[in-house]
């Protein structure tokens, strides 16, 4: 586990950073429309996330599976080991399988679970998937503009690395906006292997065809695309060989 405490930024990796706060990133600004699915999205990935056969196709615990290479329950887990019963949380981006109906049941009803996802048909799954759970939602709402309060945890899921290099940016300090002081953005996602890791060389190749945006992890720490204005705690876990992380930053009380 690597702990990095209050670490000094690197300089921004678009241009100088913009002071960034709960109001200017957190919360859609007043009178706007509702979300638009962006045309990165719409142009990448429409095939993974809004053609409804394959999303009917995908949305399997089995298919995730095969995509973590037999590391689900393990990624969960390691999730789910940042978050506390009770915890209200925020979790930006709808996730394939019964993801977001275990991290209902891990917060339990004294807590809260709010899911924002940008495309109608992956909100509509979810909301099917929390039916049961009354003290879990999900809503249409872009992930640079998810809340209008803040969260003891934010768990953002294997959504990373699907943003472009600008998005990624507003997501991270949209996401560490809309933590309360002493709360924690929990960033599980992919992550540049070892480089004899037997499986990197079919990674790559699905990435470069699939997946245009991943490499970018395998090129910058996820803290550096956090503003240099955020005074964080950051740690980092790697799992399978250094192909997963996870990065927790943790807002001072």
């Amino acid at each position: 586990m690597t702990h990095l405490q209050n670490t000094p930024k690197p300089p921004s990796l678009h241009g100088t950073a913009t002071p960034v706060s709960a109001k200017n990133l957190a919360t859609r600004p007043a009178g706007s429309a509702a979300p638009v699915v962006p045309p990165y999205l719409s142009d990448t990935y429409h095939w993974a996330y809004i053609n409804p056969r394959n999303v009917r196709f995908l949305d399997r615990d089995l298919v995730v599976s095969i995509i973590f290479w037999g590391n689900r329950r393990r990624l969960q887990k390691a999730a789910f080991d940042e978050i506390s019963p009770g915890m209200t949380v925020l979790q930006p981006a709808c996730v394939y399988g019964e993801f977001s109906s275990a991290l209902a049941r891990h917060v339990g009803a004294g807590g809260c679970l709010d899911v924002v996802d940008v495309v109608p048909i992956q909100i509509a799954s979810c909301r099917r998937k929390l039916r049961e759970f009354s003290h879990a939602t999900a809503r249409l709402a872009d992930s640079k503009y998810p809340a209008g309060k803040q969260y003891d945890a934010v768990c953002c899921y294997f959504l990373l690395h699907e943003l472009p290099e600008d998005y990624k940016r507003l997501v991270v300090n949209a996401l560490l906006a809309s933590v309360r002081p002493g709360g924690k953005v929990i960033f599980v996602d992919y992550h540049k292997p070892h480089w004899a890791h037997p499986v990197k060389p079919v990674t790559s190749l699905i990435f470069d065809n699939l997946k245009p945006f991943a490499k970018q992890l395998w090129r910058h720490e996820i803290a550096d695309f956090a503003d240099r204005s955020w005074p964080l705690s950051w740690k980092k876990d790697t799992y399978f060989g250094g192909l997963f992380q996870r990065v927790v930053a943790i807002q001072p009380e």
